[in-house]
């Protein structure tokens, strides 16, 4: 076992190697640097794998979402595959866990029931240290040995469920009927926001009135139901524009507008700027309005969480 409180520096270790385990679970530990392909962070980008991310040293600042978030040593992120990520700090430095949907398959964690963000201290921070450590120097000492990835899975769900029992800001108290009819939705517009943003639509494909759906959402959210769809049209918008360079018309046919105009009134009225006034401002820190990250989707309780 590693030193607790002591991390060194990181290194990429990839076990999807063939006749390993991992070739069906993905899961690497990667620098900080290595998540963007140019140096400086210019701009967001857009991750394809779940992430947990520990600040090992330096001060700045993460933009997960939009959203942007202190980090110092002992900051922990958790950002998740289809999110945008941006880090600015002079020396900002990061051990990365990196892994794709199929790695935890068959154990029992809930990624999503760790926050987005947490600033580690005490003993909770020298756990998650030592945990974290761990894993990246198993992944690096036992590369292309078939037992392997069992072996980082397993300590990939020991290090999720301890940052999960961790004690958390006290949330909103929310009846539980309206909090599952709020994650019952969310999972319906994870699964529609590219086709529909009417409510009466995710109403009927939840067997529930419009009435039923906007009373949840303002008692878990404090917006409307039809606020809570046009948000997660917006801001999958704002990814695309800002971590991608494909055309703005095209974005718009994706999200449901064939016609550009449409496209920019709506973007312009969620967000206040024009798609593509926000391009132009992607490698700037933090548009003036940003659009707020959406809690998972089979989190009840997520908006409570930073």
């Amino acid at each position: 076992m590693v030193t607790t409180g002591q991390l060194p520096p990181a290194s990429r270790t990839d076990l999807s190697r063939p006749g390993t385990e991992a070739d069906q679970h993905r899961l690497t530990t990667v620098a900080l640097r290595e998540l963007v392909p140019e140096p400086g962070w210019l701009r967001p980008v857009l991750l394809d794998a779940e992430l947990l991310i520990l600040v090992t040293g330096g001060h700045g600042t993460a933009e997960l979402d939009f959203r942007a978030l202190p980090c110092r040593p002992g900051t922990l992120l958790r950002a998740r595959a289809g999110q945008v990520l941006r880090c600015l700090g002079p020396h900002l430095d990061a051990t990365v866990v990196r892994w794709d949907a199929e790695t935890l398959r068959g154990l029992d964690v809930d990624p999503d029931t760790v926050p987005a963000y947490r600033q580690l201290a005490g003993e909770d921070e020298d756990a998650v240290i030592s945990e974290v450590t761990q894993l990246a120097v198993d992944a690096d000492r036992h590369a292309g040995v078939p037992a392997a990835g069992s072996l980082l899975r397993h300590q990939l769900a020991v290090l999720l469920l301890r940052l999960a029992l961790l004690p958390t800001v006290e949330e909103r108290s929310v009846p539980r009927p309206e909090a599952e009819t709020f994650a019952r939705l969310c999972r319906e517009v994870e699964r529609g926001y590219q086709h529909t943003r009417r409510v009466e639509d995710y109403a009927m494909q939840l067997g529930c009135s419009v009435r039923t759906l906007t009373r949840a959402c303002l008692a878990v959210t404090g917006r409307s139901a039809k606020q809570i769809i046009d948000e997660r049209v917006a801001l999958q918008a704002s990814r695309l524009l800002a971590a991608t360079d494909e055309p703005i018309a095209r974005i718009g046919r994706r999200l449901g507008f064939p016609e550009p105009t449409n496209f920019g009134r709506f973007f312009t009225r969620e967000l206040g700027v024009s798609p593509g006034a926000f391009r132009a401002n992607r490698e700037r820190p933090i548009p003036i309005r940003v659009v707020r990250p959406r809690p998972p989707a089979d989190s009840p309780a997520a908006p409570g969480r930073a």
